[in-house]
């Protein structure tokens, strides 16, 4: 699985317009193929900060998805809206050693 977070500054006065393509594009994101989860967080300090946490089975799920229509709309026009460049990454669960025996 990979865990994937972007972080996005906007103008004040661009959030509802954020908001809007966010709401009209969520659950098609979601129906993408090898999209497990999806969800908007807000910064708790700074309201125009919002950050787009998803779940992905494979980062070429992911990759697919970065090549489909839908993001070719979705992307540009967020991208319009920025304030700051956008901070993307993507993590995956760490797999720790099971504890060692005494």
């Amino acid at each position: 699985m990979l865990i994937r977070i972007v972080r996005l500054t906007f103008a004040p006065e661009h959030v509802p317009a954020f908001l809007r393509i966010f709401q009209d594009s969520e659950d098609q994101i979601r129906q993408m193929p090898g999209c497990r989860h999806l969800e908007l967080w807000q910064d708790a300090d700074d309201p125009r900060v919002y950050c787009t946490h998803s779940h992905w089975e494979s980062a070429e799920a992911l990759n697919a998805y970065r090549r489909s229509a839908l993001f070719g709309q979705v992307w540009p026009a967020t991208k319009a809206l920025f304030a700051a460049p956008p901070l993307a990454f993507s993590v995956q669960p760490a797999i720790l050693p099971a504890p060692a025996k005494a």
